[in-house]
């Protein structure tokens, strides 16, 4: 099994939390934590400093595809940040529960 995190911005608490909850009912995610953070970031060559949130996924890689798309489909930004970071090793029961509460078709 190939597991990663998947890091995604979000514009409110809300926003995440509607991703966050889609992912994990429809077994794309196994857990998403959310955290509050401070974004500075260039948009159409304009510098931005601006609240967000961001969801920690955790997942199978082989659903990628299918979560960027859920992803895509839920979210307000043009460009949305979906970036997956590889998961090298980990507790084996942690990443037991991982393939246990996802869904690979």
């Amino acid at each position: 099994m190939d597991y990663c995190v998947v890091i995604v911005t979000a514009s409110s608490h809300q926003e995440a939390e509607t991703i966050a909850k889609a992912l994990v009912e429809s077994k794309l995610a196994a857990c998403v934590n959310i955290f509050p953070i401070q974004s500075i970031y260039t948009w159409k060559e304009q510098v931005y400093n601006e609240p967000e949130f961001q969801l920690f996924i955790k997942t199978d890689r082989r659903l990628f595809e299918t979560l960027e798309t859920k992803i895509r489909e839920l979210h307000s930004y043009e460009v949305p940040e979906i970036i997956a970071l590889p998961i090298l090793t980990g507790s084996q029961p942690y990443l037991n529960w991982i393939s246990e509460n996802t869904k690979v078709n």
